[in-house]
């Protein structure tokens, strides 16, 4: 499926559960150069009940999962049948769909994207490419990040790319080749105590802004093992369960105060990735809605150009670059960087069903 031209919808669900993505993006190859430019884009919240069944996935038994993988799966191919009819989308190479992250466990040779089921196709409709993890994690990988191919496609002219959702994720060039890892977590720790004030997230962080920073939680948060471990490196819901939260929960402050302690935590760790002075950062994902996160970090790179780019991109990088995935795939072409996600070699990851 050579050609120059691809027409594709890519659909996102990120661990911060704000919904689904769904990005109709048309790609153009010229010269050896991708360019891409999103036609419509949308974000259909989950339900109440959704979240927390998202939520609470991650203790399900495999009989558990089974089912919800099946009804999910026909929610999401709902949300895309509604989609396209609502934007009366038509000439559709393909949809490429991430799915929703229920485990990730790379050491443990585990991942499981909810959604991914061969009758997506017949669902929808359409040929539709997913399931882009489980190949790299059997491969040795880390099944993560993924974005960082298209980083290196799409936005070159950046020397970091950060993207800030439920988790914040860095990529960038280093001695001719791609690096990016995990970061910390963000929105899925800042939304979890937003959530305990009444809020489904702090609106431009301005409850963390009224808080106060504690210092032996700061230290704390720190000192967590994982920001010692080397590159490639990748996190899980699990790890925020396991590990942030419980650290979170021993301190007996307010949560403005506790709000305000992860977002320096998470800008510190950020400025701690930024190595190269007078260098660009691009930065998109929810979290660029969080003024105050955006002020931390600007605050601690003071020498560094800080881009925020238009609402489509911020809103919607990830289902743009999954699109492009899903096109790296239909042409047989590399869509997964060894050098990101730590496996054996780089391949062409994903799979393919046809209607």
């Amino acid at each position: 499926m050579n050609k120059h031209i691809y027409n594709i919808i890519g659909v996102m669900s990120g661990t911060s559960l704000d919904g689904v993505d769904l990005s109709y993006v048309q790609f153009s190859l010229s010269g050896g150069n991708w360019k891409y430019r999103i036609i419509t884009a949308e974000t259909i919240p989950y339900s109440d009940k959704w979240v927390t069944r998202l939520k609470e996935a991650v203790d399900y038994t495999t009989q558990q999962l089974q089912q919800l993988n099946n009804e999910y799966t026909v929610l999401l191919s709902d949300i895309i049948r509604s989609f396209i009819a609502k934007h009366k989308i038509s000439g559709i190479d393909a949809l490429s769909s991430h799915g929703h992250t229920i485990l990730h466990q790379p050491q443990k040779g585990i991942t499981l994207q909810i959604g991914n089921l061969p009758q997506i196709a017949t669902l929808t409709g359409q040929k539709v490419v997913c399931d882009f993890r489980v190949q790299d994690v059997a491969m040795g990988g880390q099944g993560a990040p993924l974005v960082p191919i298209g980083d290196a496609l799409l936005f070159a002219d950046y020397t970091y790319c950060l993207n800030l959702g439920g988790f914040a994720n860095i990529s960038f060039e280093e001695h001719g080749k791609r690096l990016a890892y995990d970061i910390c977590a963000v929105n899925t720790v800042l939304n979890f105590y937003s959530g305990r004030l009444g809020y489904p997230y702090d609106n431009g962080g301005k409850i963390a802004r009224g808080g106060k920073l504690n210092n032996d939680l700061l230290f704390e948060l720190e000192s967590l093992e994982f920001y010692n471990k080397p590159y490639p490196k990748s996190l899980g819901v699990e790890f925020v369960k396991a590990t942030v939260l419980p650290l979170l929960e021993q301190y007996n402050i307010p949560t403005e105060d506790k709000l305000h302690t992860y977002v320096a935590h998470v800008a510190s760790q950020i400025a701690q990735c930024v190595a190269t002075p007078n260098c660009s950062l691009l930065i998109t994902g929810g979290g660029v809605y969080n003024t105050f996160l955006i002020e931390k970090i600007q605050a601690l790179l003071p020498g560094v150009a800080v881009v925020l780019p238009n609402d489509d991109t911020i809103q919607y990088k990830e289902a743009l670059i999954f699109a492009l995935l899903g096109v790296l795939k239909l042409r047989g072409e590399i869509n997964v960087l060894a050098s990101v996600t730590g496996a054996q070699k780089n391949h062409s990851s994903g799979k393919i069903y046809s209607t």
